[in-house]
């Protein structure tokens, strides 16, 4: 029986971060069954890892949908690799539908080397202002996400959307940010995708993806601490290396137990 874990990711604190579940397999499964297991552990995200070639085949699902890219639940799952001992050098590969990604222990945490999505100005549909109750200082669009930008982070700590309004969008999910006080954060953010099962995503990977080189752009320097403010919190440095994005945090083990069925 498969060994099941549950990681609070992006964070050195119990019952912080984002908890991601992490499906250490022997061998590929069947996507019916890890969309079962993903709906019944009821998490943002689920990964489902096993070796191949050298490597490790990752792919993550939702509670309703498998998605292309991840952060927190990869960060988990390097983190289970690494504490169980299936690896054992300081770096782990990841062949997924986001093609090759990295994993590499730092003194810092872990680091990952993700594709940067910088994210291309357009007009959103009039739904999300009215959704968020915002006027943007921008909007742009990028290959998953809408980036909303708001005047403070007072304001996107204050959000609260009208969920119904934005599952009605074709994207993945909103992304909504404001610059920080530099003290110790550069930028804040939140993360909504109610089309994806998930009216709010506690810590987000993939949209510092987009804030990263959105940031890079506005305050012209490459390395920013930034925090997720959603209500249970949780931080990550972002490092924009021409079209990589590095994210570094922390991750600790919550439970560990078998999957029966």
């Amino acid at each position: 029986m498969p060994e099941i874990f549950q990681v609070d990711a992006f964070t050195d604190q119990p019952y912080s971060g984002n908890p991601a579940g992490v499906c250490l397999l022997s061998a590929p499964a069947e996507t019916d069954w890890m969309r079962n297991v993903a709906a019944e552990m009821n998490l943002s995200e689920t990964a489902f890892v096993y070796p191949e070639k050298g490597q490790f085949r990752l792919r993550w699902f939702t509670p309703q949908v498998e998605v292309e890219l991840c952060g927190h639940a990869t960060l988990a799952t390097a983190h289970v690799l690494w504490e169980t001992g299936a690896v054992g050098g300081k770096t782990c590969e990841f062949l997924t539908l986001s093609g090759l990604l990295a994993a590499t222990r730092t003194d810092g945490g872990i680091e990952l080397d993700f594709p940067a999505l910088p994210p291309r100005e357009a007009d959103p549909p009039d739904m999300i202002a009215a959704a968020l109750d915002v006027d943007p200082v921008w909007a742009g669009l990028s290959r998953h996400d809408w980036l909303i930008e708001v005047d403070s982070p007072d304001t996107v700590r204050r959000l609260n959307p009208d969920f119904a309004k934005l599952r009605e969008l074709d994207v993945r999910g909103v992304i909504v940010t404001a610059s920080g006080d530099g003290k110790p954060h550069d930028f804040v953010s939140r993360f909504f995708a109610p089309g994806a099962g998930i009216n709010e995503d506690p810590v987000t990977g993939s949209a510092h993806c987009v804030l990263g080189p959105y940031w890079q752009g506005k305050m012209g320097k490459s390395r920013f601490n930034a925090w997720q403010a959603s209500p249970r919190g949780g931080g990550m440095t972002v490092t924009v290396h021409g079209d990589r994005v590095l994210l570094q945090g922390n991750a600790i083990t919550m439970m560990r137990g078998q999957w029966l069925r």
